[in-house]
């Protein structure tokens, strides 16, 4: 019955209002991972000692806290739009001059996103900033 009260009180202070803001930085996961080593263990022994109940509660929430632990954390920063960034920011993220065709525009654009397409192992926030600066200079 100990084990079941200790599952409790680590799934409260871990899933309450307090304690959901710390387990939002990247440093709690270790000790969510932790904590869920922990439970299921704890599981695992009252499961031998012929607490199926309590064994199979805190299994439950020993894999609450092992997803919760590699639960993404962040969603993606949405890109800015096309009006917060300014002429000059979107040329020298392009790398073309002030006086650049729509062609030459396009072509850069291809080249760079060839290079940083997540789909090619690049990073999603670099391929929608060069989003952002194309449409600042290709449309009006």
């Amino acid at each position: 019955m100990s084990y079941l009260l200790a599952g409790v009180v680590v799934a409260v202070l871990l899933w309450g209002t307090s304690a959901r803001r710390m387990l939002d930085q990247a440093r709690w996961r270790i000790t969510t991972g932790a904590f869920a080593i922990g439970v299921l263990a704890a599981a695992g022994f009252a499961a031998a000692r012929g607490g199926w109940i309590e064994g199979l509660l805190l299994a439950a929430i020993g894999l609450a806290l092992a997803l919760s632990a590699r639960w993404p954390r962040r969603a993606p920063a949405a890109p800015a739009s096309s009006a917060a960034m300014s002429l000059e920011q979107a040329r020298s993220t392009l790398g073309v001059g002030p006086g650049a065709s729509a062609e030459e525009i396009k072509a850069a654009y291809t080249r760079l996103m060839r290079r940083v397409h997540p789909d090619h192992g690049g990073a999603a926030g670099l391929a929608a900033h060069l989003n952002v600066a194309r449409d600042r200079l290709l449309k009006p």
